[in-house]
């Protein structure tokens, strides 16, 4: 798509973060800062990490919201962030990207990040919490390992503590991408099924094994009792750290179970895609309760974001297209994400106004639905 001469301007464009998480606010080094600019689970031993399209995009877009020339260098711009203090720099990225909503998923390191509370005070944003499937899985699994507790206790307080912890949020996530990968048996457990596999967790806890849920078993009765429940389930697509096998995270490989769910009041919400963007936006087309966005994507694709924003919508419902940043621990993947999500739809749509003769306002009414209304409405806080 060509750039347009003239941008439609989404500046003030209401955004719904619908999956993000906590930062941190102790003052940073560069190899600290960079370690948070990266999926990779591994140090750099290479180029730096500056040396990317989210390095690249941290210069252009964050440096001037520090008080820095555009292109700042990477020294230059840590020492800046060092001299402001860890808080008061993330809070300026935090409020400098204008999120009015914040969907914080908490089942990550919480205990290094801000967590709700904190991180709506740092942005000025309203918060609203999701709660991780697996996490709250362990807590419980955690909680009854050194009790003579059977499997069936153990799903029993399992689903106790998801019952309680979703009554104060607005939604689910789980990481079967990360865990047993998307090529899962769509097919609901017996519950007796799932309680012989609870019994085997728990005896493998008693034996000093640590509580990192991946059992296909479970996890598939954690997103069933979350459709039962008629919720809001975010699902890992595609892109992510190294423990990912990428090729088990296609979203296709979900098309049975969104087929049998189609009808069950669950609505999935299908993160970051990319390069399974596509296929998402497919699986949005044909689904009536399937959302997607592009997350994480926008920040590590840089200069080349618009381009994936316009992939993203070649299938996707306007209607069901979300706004997300995946932003963890940097404030920075915050203020990128809302700059190049707000540049890059603006060029986008500023394309099919130019070049197809769609009317102003109605590219205006797809950015503010795509902004934030799609996902309250998915999240039934409309």
């Amino acid at each position: 798509m060509s750039t347009s001469a003239r941008l439609l301007e989404l500046d003030g464009l209401d955004l719904f973060d619908h999956h993000c998480h906590g930062v941190v606010d102790r003052d940073l080094g560069r190899a600290e800062l960079e370690d948070l600019l990266t999926e990779s689970s591994w140090p750099e031993t290479g180029p730096a990490r500056f040396d990317t399209q989210v390095g690249f995009a941290v210069r252009r877009w964050c440096a001037p919201a520090l008080g820095l020339e555009p292109f700042a260098a990477p020294d230059e711009y840590v020492a800046r962030r060092r001299e402001l203090g860890g808080r008061a720099a993330s809070e300026r990225l935090l409020r400098a990207a204008g999120i009015g909503r914040l969907g914080i998923e908490t089942g990550i390191r919480a205990d290094e990040v801000l967590g709700p509370a904190p991180m709506g005070e740092a942005a000025g944003a309203t918060v609203h919490e999701i709660v991780r499937l697996e996490r709250e899985a362990e807590l419980a699994a955690e909680a009854l390992a050194s009790t003579s507790a059977g499997g069936a206790e153990l799903l029993e307080a399992i689903e106790g503590r998801l019952e309680l912890r979703l009554s104060g949020a607005i939604g689910v996530k789980t990481i079967a991408a990360y865990r047993i990968g998307l090529d899962f048996d769509p097919a609901r457990p017996e519950r007796a099924e799932a309680a012989r596999a609870a019994a085997r967790w728990l005896e493998a806890l008693r034996e000093g094994r640590t509580a990192r849920l991946a059992d296909p078993v479970l996890i598939r009765h954690l997103i069933w009792w979350a459709i039962d429940r008629r919720t809001a389930i975010q699902v890992h697509i595609g892109y992510g750290d190294a423990d990912v096998d990428l090729h088990r995270c296609s979203p296709l490989l979900l098309t049975e179970l969104l087929r049998s769910t189609a009808e069950s009041g669950a609505r999935f919400m299908l993160l970051h895609c990319y390069p399974f963007h596509r296929e998402a936006g497919y699986l949005a087309d044909v689904f009536p309760h399937v959302y997607c966005d592009v997350g994480l994507a926008i920040n590590y694709t840089g200069a080349r974001s618009a381009a994936v924003i316009a992939e993203s919508l070649e299938l996707t419902p306007f209607g069901r297209s979300c706004f997300s940043t995946d932003a963890f621990g940097a404030a920075e993947l915050y203020h990128l994400g809302a700059v190049l999500f707000r540049r890059g739809l603006g060029r986008v749509l500023a394309g099919f106004r130019d070049e197809e003769g769609w009317p102003e306002a109605e590219c205006l009414r797809v950015a503010a639905a795509i902004g934030a209304r799609n996902a309250l409405r998915a999240y039934e806080l409309l």
